[in-house]
């Protein structure tokens, strides 16, 4: 009698890169000074430069980034520039 074929172990999975937390400011731009804070008991996210204490807050939800409130203050950032362009 043969042997057994025994199956192969599947390939593991491969992990994803953690989310940078600290990012440039777009005021000094000045690299790493941008550290982003979450409090979700408040349910607000900030972020602050260390450099040049501009700072940013938004409401967050449990599935909220550091780099979703980054993203969120140079989209404001962008609105506004646009917005004196325009008038």
């Amino acid at each position: 009698m043969g042997k057994r074929k025994s199956r192969a172990k599947p390939p593991p999975k491969k992990r994803l890169g953690k989310l940078d937390t600290v990012f440039s400011c777009p005021f000094c731009n000045h690299g790493s000074s941008v550290e982003c804070k979450i409090d979700l008991k408040n349910l607000i996210g900030e972020a602050i430069c260390g450099i040049c204490q501009e700072s940013y807050s938004t409401t967050v939800n449990a599935l909220t980034e550091p780099i979703d409130i980054y993203s969120e203050w140079i989209d404001e950032c962008e609105r506004v520039n646009t917005l004196d362009d325009e008038a």
